[in-house]
């Protein structure tokens, strides 16, 4: 399959080529040049601009949108939401049925549900953050279920929380309700684009991308029920106090 990558060279994206890497044919784009010799051709794009996204779609099968901007006013809705419309109606117009979208969790899951409930699945109706952050991804990841209903194009929206090496990640650093690995992650790209769209519920799905948390106030399990994500670091001793809390 011959895939698009944008924003590939974020803190996500080499994780995504490296678990690619033998399965696709990839094009690597940024805003930015890298500093490290590829193995991949590579573009500069700026997905604000649609001429430069239509451009590098041109005989794509599948596009995979690594890009975000978080605390500009202007560029942070240009790159999130604008960038979101950009990559959904070029999908469109050269026939890409396969896109997989990325933001934080809180583009649904909000205050609301993080500090409430528990067992929160991404099926949930939606109550993003009222940050920038927050409202301009959710409002991209709007665009593309709305892009899906008129178009045939198939949406997997990947939500993250938060990022963690295990080879570095210290016991007892928990910190927030759920985290995956970057290897895991990555991994979660290769099943998106393997899986056969028949297979999807609809043509948006959310998907939470987490490893296996103790506490279960965030829940992958509809990841791996329809994925195929099987995450292989645990990381559940970050939840593990590093001494006891009574003498």
């Amino acid at each position: 399959m011959k895939v698009l990558i944008i924003g590939a060279h974020g803190y996500l994206g080499p994780h995504v080529v490296k678990a690619l890497e033998g399965h696709h044919e990839m094009l690597l784009t940024d805003i930015k040049p890298p500093k490290e010799k590829l193995s991949h051709p590579f573009e500069i794009l700026d997905v604000s601009s649609i001429e430069q996204v239509q451009q590098a779609s041109k005989g794509k099968d599948a596009i995979i949108n690594l890009s975000v901007l978080r605390g500009h006013r202007r560029i942070a809705f240009d790159v999130n939401t604008l960038g979101c419309y950009n990559i959904m109606r070029v999908a469109a117009e050269e026939g890409i049925r396969r896109v997989i979208n990325t933001g934080p969790h809180f583009t649904i899951t909000g205050p609301l549900y993080e500090g409430f409930d528990h067992a929160i699945t991404p099926d949930v109706p939606p109550h993003p953050s009222t940050i920038l952050y927050a409202l301009t991804k959710s409002l991209g990841q709007e665009i593309c279920r709305i892009f899906s209903e008129h178009h045939d194009i198939y949406v997997l929206d990947y939500l993250f929380y938060n990022f963690r090496d295990p080879a570095t990640a210290k016991k007892g650093s928990r910190g927030v309700p759920f985290i995956v690995s970057w290897a895991d992650a990555g991994e979660a790209f290769r099943l998106g684009l393997d899986i056969d769209l028949d297979k999807l519920p609809s043509r948006c799905e959310a998907f939470f991308i987490s490893g296996d948390m103790p506490q279960g106030k965030f829940l992958n399990e509809k990841a791996k029920r329809i994925l195929g994500f099987k995450p292989k670091d645990n990381l559940e001793y970050l939840w593990h106090r590093t001494q006891s809390l009574t003498k």
